[in-house]
């Protein structure tokens, strides 16, 4: 299974969001300054379509 989080994260950084702090686990808290919106991301993404909703939550297009 392919692992989403290096390309996520890339994404993210791409579009003004940085890291913020370790969540819960594996998770990590990322946030863009200008737009104050937080993105929390699992180190361990495997589906698609998480990712996907991840990249919807923060106000970014699907790219997987």
């Amino acid at each position: 299974m392919a692992n989403f989080y290096r390309e996520l994260t890339k994404i993210l950084s791409e579009n003004g969001y940085a890291f913020l702090r370790s969540g819960k686990g594996d998770h990590e808290i990322w946030l863009n300054k200008v737009t104050c919106k937080k993105a929390t991301v699992d180190a361990g993404i495997t589906s698609r379509h998480t990712a996907n909703e991840i990249l919807k939550k923060a106000g970014l297009l699907k790219a997987f």
